[in-house]
C-alpha cells in the first residue's frame, strides 16, 4: 500500500489517543452533583469515547486554521498547566498546531469574530472520525458574551479547562467544573474580563442529527 494513502488511526498517533483517554477520565471523575440526568450523560460520553478507542478510529487530516481569538491560546495553555488537569493541557498543546478553528455560523455577530472560535476533536467529520458523539474545544477571549443559542436533538456539556464562565448569569464555573445543557435549552455564556476561557465540549445525539446540525443564534425579541 502506498504510504501516502495509508489509513491513519489512533494507534499510530499516540497524542490523540492520550487526549481521548484524558477526556474519558474527565467524564468518569468529574462530579455529577447528585444528578442522575448528568450522570447518565457522562456515561454516554464515556461509552462513545471508549468505542472510538477500542475500534482504533480513523484520524482524518484537516487543514489547520487560526482565528483572531487563537492569539489567546498560549495564555490559556499557560493557565491550564497550573490546574489538576495539566497532563491533558500538555497533550492538547502538543496537537494544537493541527487544529482547525472555526465559527460554525453563516453570520457571526459584529465583534464576536474576534472573541471566540471552536475546534472539533472528534465527530462525523473528524479529526477523530466517529458518528455518535462530537468532542471539541471552544475558546473565548476575555470579556466575551456568547449570544443565546440552543441545540435541537443534542445533549451538550462543557468542561471548563481555564478561565471562568457564567451561563445565563446563573452561576460561575471555574476550571474543573461541568456545565450541562439538555436538548433545546437556551443558553448564553459570558467570560471573565481578565483571562481567556478554554472549554472542552461533548455533544451526544443521533448520528443523523450530529452530522447535520446547524448552529444559529436566537434573535432578541423586539
Amino acid at each position: 500500500m502506498d504510504g501516502a494513502n495509508a489509513r491513519v488511526t489512533l494507534s499510530s498517533r499516540p497524542d490523540w489517543m492520550y487526549l481521548l483517554r484524558d477526556l474519558y477520565e474527565f467524564y468518569r471523575t468529574i462530579p455529577a452533583g447528585g444528578s442522575k440526568t448528568i450522570r447518565n450523560h457522562q456515561r454516554l460520553v464515556r461509552e462513545r469515547i471508549s468505542r472510538a478507542l477500542s475500534s482504533n478510529a480513523e484520524l482524518r487530516e484537516r487543514v489547520p486554521m487560526q482565528k483572531p481569538v487563537t492569539a489567546h491560546l498560549s495564555r490559556a495553555f499557560a493557565r491550564g498547566r497550573l490546574e489538576r488537569h495539566a497532563p491533558f493541557m500538555s497533550t492538547l498543546e502538543t496537537i494544537s498546531p493541527e487544529l482547525e478553528w472555526l465559527y460554525g455560523y453563516e453570520k457571526v455577530p459584529r465583534g464576536l469574530e474576534k472573541k471566540f472560535a471552536f475546534a472539533e476533536l472528534a465527530g462525523p467529520f473528524g479529526p477523530v472520525v466517529v458518528d455518535d458523539v462530537i468532542l471539541g474545544l471552544v475558546l473565548f477571549a476575555p470579556g466575551c458574551t456568547y449570544p443565546a443559542h440552543s441545540h435541537d436533538g443534542i445533549t451538550e456539556s462543557y468542561i471548563c479547562l481555564t478561565g471562568a464562565v457564567s451561563e445565563n448569569d446563573a452561576g460561575v464555573y471555574a476550571p474543573g467544573s461541568l456545565i450541562f445543557n439538555p436538548p433545546g435549552h437556551l443558553h448564553r455564556i459570558t467570560t471573565a474580563d481578565q483571562q481567556p476561557s478554554l472549554l472542552a465540549y461533548a455533544w451526544v445525539g443521533a448520528p443523523e442529527v450530529l452530522a447535520s446540525q446547524k448552529m444559529s443564534f436566537t434573535r432578541r425579541r423586539a
